[in-house]
């Protein structure tokens, strides 16, 4: 019977499981962002703690428009367990080197699915998607812009002080 009913699913079922597996991704890095967030807090970069914390939600409401995403189309969504999650970092460069690698990660991740629902035709998906695409391509030019400061000021002592002050603006 349920077979049946995932059959009349206006998501296609395969959508549906990687969109799932996109939102364990999602609120994965929601974690990620909170644990940098508080590393920043503890070694007093105010501003990069608040733009971690800013990120962590902005990973959370991903996660919610996908979940529920797939509830509007008939779908199954599943709230997700979140384990891994890295706490200790050496360096605010290092967080930042993380956080790009994640968005990376994310953005290789929302492509294949959209690469999915063209093989599928699911386009109702595949439009959904196209946010996120746009979405991910600047979050990670606004993490390389953030790693760029270091390469141009260097990140030892009064330097690391002008990062944290300078990281409200790398969004602009």
């Amino acid at each position: 019977m349920k077979d049946l009913v995932r059959q009349k699913l206006s998501i296609h079922v395969e959508i549906m499981d990687l969109l799932n597996k996109q939102i364990q991704k999602e609120a994965h890095s929601s974690s990620a962002y909170l644990a940098m967030a508080s590393w920043c807090d503890h070694n007093a970069l105010t501003n990069s703690a608040k733009f971690f914390y800013d990120q962590s939600l902005e990973e959370r409401e991903h996660m919610l428009k996908i979940f529920k995403f797939i509830n509007d189309n008939g779908g199954t969504a599943y709230s997700p367990e979140v384990q891994g999650i890295e706490h200790d970092y050496n360096s605010l460069q290092e967080i930042f080197e993380v956080a790009l690698d994640q968005e990376i990660t994310i953005t290789k991740s929302i492509h294949n699915i959209v690469y999915k629902c063209r093989k599928v035709q699911d386009l109702n998906t595949e439009n959904f998607l196209l946010w996120f695409v746009t979405e991910q391509a600047e979050e990670e030019q606004t993490m390389r812009r953030a790693l760029e400061l270091f390469d141009l000021m260097g990140t030892e002592g009064l330097a690391l002080k002008f990062i944290d002050e300078r990281i409200p603006q790398i969004r602009e």
